[in-house]
Formats: structure tokens, C-alpha cells, sequence
């Protein structure tokens, strides 16, 4: 597997996102915040992170939700994978969003999401008249059933 080198400015007192394992293949970032937020139940708010990142050209990094936030508090990434372009220079901010019944707690330091670094290929559309129908064809949604 190949290690892609990413440009990273840390304005934070927090340690640089890092694998958690050998076989990880998201890196923890953490909240740069002055003081707690207090998350109510159903309320989502944008959280930096204080990072700021120069991704190689034909490259993204996805934000993606951190397990043990989901099943132990109900917290989430909206807009999951969200998507950090190649050509941003902004802080790198996460989407959080509390789905439990009670208000959470986030922390300076606080690990709130991954980071993965995906290749992206790009695509030429190519408009026509009518595309190949397939045994699916417009199903979708759950057409296969529950099985």
C-alpha cells in the first residue's frame, strides 16, 4: 500500500491525526475548541478542528464518523463521508450531529472523526439517447427485499 505524503499545518495544541493501528485505515482527528459544546439532542454544529491541509491532486480526504461515538452517544458525521477536495486550503471542520435522547458533552481533544485518504478517479460523461438495461434495470431502494 502506498503512502501518500499530505502537507498538514497543525494550529492546534492537539497531536497530528494518526492511525490507531497498524491495519487502521482512518486517522482520529480532535475537536480544537476554547471551551465544551454542548450538543442537545437532534442539534448538529460544524466543530474545527484547527488543520489545514495541501491534498495531492487525485486525492480526497473523506471525514467519516468514529464508531464509539455512534453506539456509545449518539454522535455522528453529517454528511458522511463528507469530502475534503484537493484544491481546499480551509480549516478542516467536521459536521457532528447528536442523535441521542440526551445532551453530549464535546471536549477540547476530543477525538470527533476519521480521516481517510481515498484516490478519486475522474469520469467523462458521455450523453446518448438510451443507456444497457440490466436484470435490476430501476430497481433500487430495497427492491431485493429483507432476505
Amino acid at each position: 500500500m502506498p503512502i501518500i505524503p499530505i502537507r498538514i499545518i497543525n494550529l492546534s495544541a492537539n497531536p497530528l491525526p494518526a492511525y490507531a493501528t497498524v491495519g487502521a485505515s482512518g486517522m482520529d482527528v480532535r475537536a480544537d475548541i476554547a471551551s465544551d459544546i454542548v450538543l442537545q439532542p437532534l442539534q448538529r454544529m460544524l466543530v474545527p478542528t484547527g488543520l489545514f491541509m495541501e491534498i495531492p491532486t487525485g486525492y480526497e480526504v473523506q471525514i467519516r464518523p468514529r464508531s464509539g461515538l455512534a453506539i456509545h452517544q449518539g454522535i455522528t458525521c453529517l454528511n458522511s463521508p463528507g469530502t475534503i477536495d484537493s484544491d481546499y486550503r480551509g480549516e478542516v471542520k467536521v459536521i457532528l450531529v447528536n442523535l441521542s435522547s440526551a445532551e453530549q458533552v464535546i471536549r477540547h481533544g476530543d477525538r470527533i472523526a476519521q480521516l481517510v485518504v481515498q484516490q478519486v478517479e475522474k469520469a467523462q460523461l458521455v450523453v446518448v439517447e438510451e443507456i444497457d438495461d440490466t436484470h435490476r434495470s430501476s430497481g433500487g431502494f430495497g427492491h431485493t427485499g429483507r432476505q
